[in-house]
């Protein structure tokens, strides 16, 4: 058996662990066999454990775009056996974050000239370099950047950082280029199928129910 592969992708506060876990129940509950994995894997890998010095604000020294590009592709590569078992022993493999995530974020660090180059330049080093499985399809959570930061504020403590917001969550003028870098590649299909699915409807958050529903329905 050959997983299909879900990346669930979208800015800090965007409520992608929540519509991870709620697509995957939904699953199990319907008879298909669906599991969460989550990036980056601060507590298992190496690129993990040095991503959560950097967001914590712990490193020592700056880093640039492409080398911090290069510990969340390596946090994947060192997880390659994880995803290869679980795409072997289930039906659908959800991802909280894939591929997309380092695009979006490191894109979103460099002038507009470099954001299109940096995206290919990490692209085929993920992909090509490191052999990881392209998603079946990514799944956007579009949520605006004001809404995020609420939802950000309301986290539970997370392993890497003592703070209420992490070196992105705090910057809101990176969250907005995030933003409009995922609404671009989904736009254009970068990495392969891409769907859209608005977190609010009337002005209103929706139910995590409701959002992983309607993700549920893509998948065919």
């Amino acid at each position: 058996m050959t997983g299909l592969l879900l990346a669930i992708e979208g800015g800090d506060g965007a409520g992608k662990a929540t519509a991870a876990a709620e697509v995957a129940a939904q699953l199990n509950a319907a008879g298909r066999s669906a599991t969460v994995l989550s990036f980056p894997r601060y507590a298992e890998t190496l690129g993990g454990h040095v991503l959560g010095e950097y967001l914590g604000g712990r490193l020592p020294h700056a880093a640039s775009p492409r080398a911090i590009a290069t510990l969340y592709a390596l946090d994947r590569f060192e997880s390659a056996a994880v995803i290869a078992e679980a795409t072997a022993r289930h039906e659908v493999v959800v991802f909280d974050r894939y591929i997309a995530s380092n695009m979006a974020y490191q894109a979103a660090q460099v002038g507009p000239g470099e954001a299109r180059d940096l995206m290919g330049w990490i692209a085929r080093l993920e992909v090509e370099q490191f052999g990881l499985p392209l998603p079946d399809l990514s799944l956007y959570l579009d949520t605006p950047v004001e809404v995020a930061r609420g939802l950000i504020l309301r986290k539970r403590k997370r392993s890497y950082t003592d703070e209420a917001l992490d070196t992105y969550e705090a910057d809101m003028a990176l969250q907005a280029r995030v933003r409009a870098n995922y609404a671009a590649m989904a736009a254009e299909g970068l990495l392969g199928r891409w769907a859209t699915v608005s977190t609010l409807a009337d002005g209103a958050l929706r139910s995590p129910r409701e959002i992983a529903g309607e993700i549920v329905g893509l998948l065919v």
